[in-house]
């Protein structure tokens, strides 16, 4: 084999999210099979990718370097910084690498590009680095450029100066303009100085046609389309993956360059420890260690607990020997494993939090089979009552470190994580980095961007793409699966611009986006975080330092990552217990309730479900009035067995007929019951998998885990050797082998759709909690749970909905700015008033304005007193406006039409007011003349029609009314069911509703629409398939009535009606269909003038109009003549109605 004679040093990869498409692996599969014994990743500010490269490029017999492209401050000029690649020559390196990465983040970060300050490698130095000029991109290329040979010489002696013999000269040869010019003047400069020359390849992308796709991804980064002539174009195509032989051959005439690449690769020698855990140091009393600490910790806080459980002392010593023995076992476990730290550590700051008043959840996962972590009040779910195991969390037969998720309020986590930086110190504690990728989906809209396609046209082949859990397929798949893309790319018109968008978006599949955070994890490490891995922080007010590395590979270098989550029903159960000590004076405390209460389950039984936590689906609901749970175990099943995989297996029904007395129970063996009781029979969770193996089959429970595994898995080889292991085990206690061949088949189908018990079991607490409090508290709890999603108007309109619905029966009071705070509050147990910051266009710092002025001066006289006593600033026009919309002022003047056109006027006199109070002095102040008061502007007033849809605006649904109700009358001459009373039928039924919500499904046919309509009674969904569709597509609009006929059928699956339309009718199309005649009621003085003027425009039309005359002598009726015909309209309607009164003009149905 030749010898090696050339080293890729400078490298961006796709970590390097602006301007990089190499895939990593693709890079060190292609460096060892051209022979090359090392290759730096070298991306552009970060190390985003060094774990992953390290890994791989040793996997594969490569030599990995670390190193980054990083800038340079140039104090002379901040917009143009200067490049530079460090290149790591040791672990000291790597650390300095790191050290000067974050410091540039966290102090110099600028539009995402984070700058290094010269004067920083003195002081954090940079003796293990080497360091390179940056070719024509550094300080010394630019004095090149420039023609200024004696400063390009004076800053190469100023870097040699900071990295005595580890500064090389940069030389490149990738087809830019100068330089070649750039490389000869390097290579005098380094005679001259005596400094080594070394050549480098920008590496960008893998092959030479991967070109086009490389500047489309720079395009999506910087905001250009291609074709856009005014696009900086600073890379060629020939910054692809050279081999040696290219390399040698671009720089036969600098061999010296060539051999420096190998120099310095010999002298990069850098050793990371993977795989090994560094926990932080836990403070402990002084003469204990810390394995004693845990034990005397959680021997302490068994004793709290059992008193608890059982008060009775009796019961307690009886029931304390299992307890002890449980104890015993999981505190030896977790000294042997090492863990005692990362208990305590994680106990501690839960300790804090639920001093500090952050609510913490019960348990989240498999931590909650701990009895040591129920101990020490990790967890709040004693794991024996449950049958919950230690070994599904930490097996002590397969070492892992163990990892607790941990629920706070999500309004309060933040502190939680800010009493650990305080803690452990600031640079000790770091939140974790996630890396966005461009899906099929988002990578077809991004790339038809910049190649300037039609939006309509990348947004329809996009959705074409199909779904599945949740994920959109790859580009590859979705032309197999959907015919549409065939259809399209195959296509005359667009086909080659269709197939050039996939080829180019498939090379950009998948490739990293951004740079996100992790929604939980926070690393605390047992020093610095940069003495493992760098730190990074996006630009914004909002940004947080993060980890350069992904959450697996902060764990392979060793940090141990804690997960701190926010779920918002425990800020919903914290509101709630808040409302009702105001209330009643009571402190609650829900883990004192216990789980036995006949109304919590009563509520889950009728699936009164909305706002319940985790059963708030109508698949849920659906199966909760099949299961209909009255004990604790049910709802842990419940939340266990509402899953495609159970669902679909049949077990659900099993589990049903079984509790129900309508199938008989079968444990398989008397020695089971105990483990299968809980849940008839059936086995749903993996805790009974590992129970059965260990009864049966003499398994620990630790190797029982393994098997668990094993089985979800499916390896033969493993899988048959188990069968055998169970089948002997089985022969050794005295069962029937063929018993325990038959229970290895059932696990194994089993343990496919087995779902861990303990993170069930914890759930299952919150689930009871809130349907307790829904149950017994119902304002206060709906008023919380509206108020913890205010910004999302459809959740509020849910929730409301639920709230005043026949379950119910809450009254809602509207917003009222003398009456309503932020929030949605309980005025009494049955009635809610309406926060203001639901409304739309307020925010809190103006309610906070508003609430500051009603305190200081009472409530609020009329819209003037309003504007002067707020602080326009904050409470601004915008606002004020929305909240009138949204009835917010109805308590002081209804007249919202009127209020809404004197906004400007209110606002002028409270300026106004303000000047003249500036104006006035001592000398005047008796000279003062009264002001003006001033006056509404007088406006039409609103239909009811104008003023729902003014409320929506403001509020995101209908709250006083709704739009149906101003034409229910007019339709029920033909529609004679509301929504809510319908019932399936083969024959065509006519119904009505307001569309609230369009959505599309494409498929084979074309695109199939589902309307969701609403008439104040009910809401149903209505299919509309494309023929129909594209015939009438102009009458569905949101907000306005229309007309179905159509089929109702049952939806088994949705457990509710659904219509298949036949035809669609706007309400002018039901009365042109529907309507006999127009009669209008006049008097004889009526001018008939007029009436022709307003009659013309509607006419011709299909409806005759009859006018009645009347007067106190004599009555008569005519019908005006075919010419006289009208469409009936509803300006015509509301043009008559204005000029003879509403009452006046009627339309007469058959």
């Amino acid at each position: 084999m030749n010898s090696p004679r050339y080293v890729h040093l400078r490298l961006h990869s796709e970590y390097s999210v602006t301007d990089g498409i190499v895939r990593i692996g693709d890079a060190v599969k292609r460096a060892a099979g051209d022979g090359m014994p090392a290759m730096a990743l070298t991306d552009l500010g970060n190390l985003f990718g060094l774990v992953k490269f390290y890994s791989g490029a040793r996997g594969k017999g490569v030599k990995p370097i670390a190193g980054a492209d990083v800038w340079i401050s140039n104090p002379e000029s901040p917009d143009d910084a200067y490049r530079l690649l460090l290149l790591a020559r040791n672990r000291a390196g790597y650390q300095q690498l790191c050290e000067l990465l974050s410091k540039a983040y966290l102090v110099e970060g600028r539009r995402d590009r984070a700058e290094i300050r010269r004067e920083w490698f003195g002081e954090i130095g940079c003796d293990g680095l080497i360091a390179l000029s940056g070719a024509h991109l550094g300080d010394i290329g630019e004095a090149l450029i420039n023609g200024n040979f004696d400063l390009a010489g004076e800053r190469a002696k100023a870097w040699e100066a900071i990295f005595p013999g580890a500064f090389y000269l940069e030389v490149q040869r990738y087809g830019q303009p100068q330089q070649e010019a750039i490389v000869q003047q390097t290579a005098d400069l380094a005679g001259e100085l005596g400094l080594p020359l070394v050549a480098t390849h920008p590496v960008q992308f893998m092959n030479r046609d991967d070109f086009r796709a490389h500047e489309a991804r720079v395009c999506i980064a910087e905001g250009y389309v291609l074709g856009d002539t005014r696009r900086p174009k600073i890379y060629t195509e020939e910054q692809y993956f050279k081999t040696q032989d290219e390399m040698a051959e671009l720089f036969a005439d600098l061999p010296e360059a060539l051999e420096n690449s190998l120099e310095i690769a010999k002298r990069c020698n850098i050793e990371l420890t993977l795989g090994k855990n560094f926990l932080p140091n836990f403070p402990i009393p002084e003469g204990m260690t810390i394995d004693e600490f845990l034990v005397d910790e959680a021997k302490k806080g068994l004793e709290l607990r059992l008193a608890q459980l059982y008060p009775d002392p009796d019961e307690r010593l009886k029931r304390r020997p299992e307890y002890d023995e449980r104890l015993v076992f999981e505190c030896n476990t977790i000294v042997q494993m090492g863990f005692p730290g990362y208990f305590l550590i994680v106990a501690d700051f839960i300790k804090w939090a639920k001093a500090n008043g952050v609510p913490v959840g019960p348990g989240r996962g498999s931590g909650a089979g701990s009895l040591v972590a129920y101990s020490l009040l990790i967890t709040d779910i004693d794991p024996l009552a449950y049958a919950l195991l230690f070994e599904r969390f930490l097996n002590p037969e397969r070492v892992s470190m163990p990892d607790f998720d941990v629920d706070f309020c999500q309004d309060n986590r933040w502190r939680v994580i800010e009493y650990v930086r305080q803690h452990y110190g600031e640079d000790a504690v770091s939140q974790i980095a996630t890396f966005g990728t461009m899906s099929s989906k988002a990578v077809i809209r991004d790339v038809g961007r910049v190649f300037g396609l039609p939006y309509s046209m990348c947004d329809r082949i996009s959705k074409l793409i199909p779904i599945v859990q949740n994920k959109p397929v790859s580009l590859a798949e979705a032309l197999e699966q959907e015919p549409q893309l065939k259809e399209m790319m195959e296509g005359d018109g667009d086909g080659e611009t269709i197939r050039e968008l996939f080829d180019l978006a498939g090379r950009l599949e998948d490739l990293t986006r951004n740079v996100g955070m992790h929604a939980g994890g926070v690393l605390i490490a047992p020093g610095k975080i940069t003495e493992f891995c760098p730190i990074y922080q996006a630009t914004g007010a909002d940004a947080s330092s993060v980890s350069q590395f992904d959450k697996d590979d902060v764990e392979k270098v060793g940090l141990v990552k804690f997960d701190f989550l926010g779920l918002r029903n425990l800020t919903i159960i914290e509101l709630a217990v808040e409302y009702i000590r105001r209330m009643t004076g009571e402190k609650l405390d829900l883990m004192a309730l216990g789980f036995n209460d006949p109304g919590a389950y009563q509520i889950l039984k009728d699936a009164n479900t909305t706002a319940i936590f985790q059963v708030e689906s109508e698949g849920m609901k659906k199966l909760l009035k099949k299961l209909a749970p009255d004990r604790f175990e049910d709802i842990i099943a419940v939340l266990a067995l509402y899953r495609p995989g159970p669902l679909g297996s049949g077990m659900v029904d099993d589990f049903i007929l079984r509790k129900k007395g309508q199938q008989a129970i079968d444990y398989f063996h008397p020695d089971l019951t105990a483990c299968l009781s809980p849940t008839y029979g059936v086995i749903v969770y993996q805790e009974q998998v590992m129970q059965i193996s260990q009864i049966i089959g003499g398994y620990t429970l630790g190797g029982a885990d393994m098997l668990r595994r094993a089985m979800g898995k499916k390896k033969p080889e493993e899988m048959a050797k188990h069968r055998e292991t169970i089948a002997e085990g089985a022969k050794k206690l005295g069962y029937d082998p063929a018993l325990a061949e038959q229970l290895f088949d059932l696990m194994t189908k089993f343990a496919e759709y087995g779902f861990n018990k303990s993170h069930t079991a914890a759930y299952a607490v919150v689930t009871y909690h809130t349907a307790w409090l829904k149950r017994y508290h119902c304002a206060a709890f709906m008023a919380a749970t509206m108020s913890s999603d205010m910004d999302n108007t459809d959740s509020v309109k849910i929730f409301y909905e639920d709230a005043v619905g026949p379950a119910n029966k809450l009254k809602m009071l509207g917003p009222d700015v003398n009456a309503s705070n932020y929030r949605f509050e309980p005025v009494d147990r049955s009635t809610i008033r309406y926060g203001l910051g639901a409304v739309k266009g307020t925010g809190e710092q103006a309610v906070n304005d508003i609430l500051r002025a009603r305190e200081a001066g009472g409530p609020f006289k009329d819209l003037f007193d309003f504007c002067q006593r707020c602080d326009k600033r904050m409470v601004n026009r915008r606002t004020t406006e929305a909240l009138i919309k949204a009835g917010a002022f109805d308590s002081i003047d209804s007249d919202r039409y009127k209020l809404l056109a004197s906004v400007g006027v209110a606002m002028e006199f409270a300026d106004q007011a303000e000047r003249n109070a500036m104006q006035t002095s001592l000398f005047d102040i008796g000279n003062v003349a009264e002001e003006h008061a001033p006056q509404y502007v007088n406006v039409k007033p609103w239909d009811e029609k104008e003023k729902l849809m003014q409320e929506k605006t403001a509020l995101g649904f209908f709250f006083s009314g709704h739009p149906y109700n101003t034409c229910k009358k007019e339709l029920s001459r033909f529609i004679r069911r509301p929504l809510n009373k319908l019932e399936p039928s083969k024959e065509l039924t006519m119904l009505a509703g307001v569309v609230v919500g369009v959505r599309t499904q494409m498929t084979r046919r074309g695109k199939m629409l589902f309307v969701q309509l609403d008439d104040g009674t009910g809401m149903i969904e209505v299919t509309v398939f494309n023929e129909l569709f594209e015939a009438e597509r102009a009458k569905i609009v949101t907000d306005e009535v229309l007309i179905i006929e159509g089929k109702v059928r049952y939806d088994d699956f949705s457990g509710s009606n659904s219509v298949t339309a036949d035809k669609l009718m706007t309400v002018g199309e039901a009365r042109a269909r529907f309507a006999k005649y127009l009669l209008l009621r006049m008097n004889g003085n009526t001018d008939a003038r007029k009436l022709k003027t307003l009659l013309m425009p509607f006419a011709p039309g299909p409806a005759a109009v009859r006018l009645r005359y009347a007067n106190p002598a004599a009555e008569c009726e005519m019908i005006l003549g075919e010419n006289a015909r009208v469409r009936l309209d509803d300006l015509l309607l509301e043009a008559l109605g204005d000029w003879l009164k509403p009452e006046n003009v009627e339309i007469v149905y058959q």
